[in-house]
């Protein structure tokens, strides 16, 4: 069973940047579909964007378009989430999941699928 821990999570100022890592331990990450969830205050938990590690087919959501970029390092077996030009609206607890039978990296991001490990999820706040 994959263990997923994240970290970069922090107080930033719109405008800025930061780089949220996933870190998994227990089993490599081949054959399974990563993704990054945000959950802000009083909303449901959305998909970000997820990337396959079987094709490295990626998929973001609107919101992330043109500002996030999702990435994977092979070798010290872990996800990378680059965000760029942060709105107050990216406010929320990011949390990265791993998936072995999703079909696609959207039906991962759509949360689509069954049996989802989560990690604990890392606080990211955008604030002036």
């Amino acid at each position: 069973q994959v263990q997923l821990v994240e970290s970069g999570g922090g107080l930033v100022q719109p405008g800025g940047s930061l780089r949220l890592s996933c870190a998994a331990s227990g089993s490599t990450l081949d054959y399974y579909i990563i993704g990054w969830f945000r959950q802000a205050p009083g909303k449901e938990r959305e998909g970000v964007s997820c990337i396959s590690a079987r094709d490295d087919s990626t998929y973001y959501a609107d919101s992330g378009k043109g500002r996030f970029t999702i990435s994977r390092d092979n070798a010290r077996n872990t996800v990378y989430l680059q965000m760029d030009s942060l709105e107050p609206g990216d406010t929320g607890v990011y949390s990265c999941a791993a998936n072995r039978v999703a079909e696609s990296t959207q039906a991962l991001c759509a949360m689509r699928v069954g049996d989802i490990l989560w990690g604990q999820g890392t606080q990211v706040t955008v604030s002036s």
